[in-house]
């Protein structure tokens, strides 16, 4: 097995490393994650190897993305466990997990505030998020100044999300997408999944399924808005406690779609005991 990758706290050490790295004219990859990582998170970084020569993985609980009611406090934090199967897996140059005061020193006080056509969806549930997500992803981007970001499609509104933060600031860095990793019978791979108990893991399974069968209906010429309507029975049906959203979207604006046409997404929310649960699926 191989070592786990060095890690570093602070910004300046960070800055001071891919100077480094940049001495060799190295093109710098960065992974930005929450911890407690899974096989998902491992493809991101094998995803970025292929662009970039150095990759930088980032382990950061951000607490500016949850609510005071949300599970900050008990999100898991699994370092130690995480730079084990970094270095296992072999592709990882660098490990940057800063501190929230590093991060938010004492007197820290901008943030943020995203609007456009791919707002909507998270941000009607959870109006904190996205600014919380965008404040935090752009001092990541400035504090090393990645040529390449990589980003998993399970979140796909917040790719898009940080996609137009990155271009809106001229950061420099390109934004790429990575294929939703999914356990065998198609849950999407979430550091959450850990919450569910055994009768809830089954009834998460089926959210994948409901989405399969949206996305069929959809090419088949089902009208919109019947199609949403039918997957929020569907998931009720299935056990979920509740449906957030099931919305057909634009692949490329998240703009919403009154008939399927073109590239479009089926994005789904919904929570099965206290966990809440997010997918999406290509039409």
């Amino acid at each position: 097995m191989s070592q786990p990758p060095q890690i570093v706290t602070t910004i300046a050490e960070l800055r001071h490393r891919i100077a480094a790295f940049r001495e060799d004219e190295s093109l710098i990859g960065l992974v930005p994650t929450m911890g407690a990582l899974h096989a998902g998170h491992l493809s991101l970084v094998r995803e970025a190897e292929k662009h970039v020569d150095t990759v930088i993985v980032s382990i950061f609980v951000n607490p500016a993305q949850f609510a005071p009611h949300e599970d900050y406090d008990r999100y898991p934090r699994t370092l130690e466990a995480d730079a084990e199967k970094l270095g296992a897996a072999g592709e990882t140059d660098l490990i940057f997990a800063p501190s929230p005061g590093e991060m938010y020193p004492e007197g820290f006080a901008s943030r943020i505030e995203m609007g456009g056509p791919a707002l909507g969806l998270e941000s009607e549930v959870r109006p904190h998020f996205f600014s919380g997500v965008a404040t935090v992803v752009a001092k990541l981007l400035i504090a090393a100044m990645p040529d390449v970001a990589m980003f998993g499609e399970k979140d796909y509104q917040q790719l898009l999300v940080v996609r137009r933060l990155a271009a809106d600031l001229g950061l420099g860095t390109r934004i790429l997408g990575a294929p939703i990793v999914r356990e065998r019978d198609g849950l999407a791979m979430s550091s959450r999944n850990a919450y569910l108990k055994p009768e809830e893991r089954k009834i998460a399974g089926r959210l994948n399924a409901v989405l399969q069968q949206l996305a069929g209906a959809l090419r088949g010429g089902e009208a919109v808005a019947a199609v949403e309507a039918k997957g929020k029975r569907a998931l009720l049906d299935a056990g979920f406690a509740a449906v957030d959203y099931v919305a057909v979207r634009d692949a490329e604006t998240l703009a919403p779609l009154a008939k399927p046409g073109g590239a479009a997404r089926i994005l789904a929310a919904a929570t099965v005991g206290a966990t809440r649960l997010i997918d999406n699926m290509a039409v």
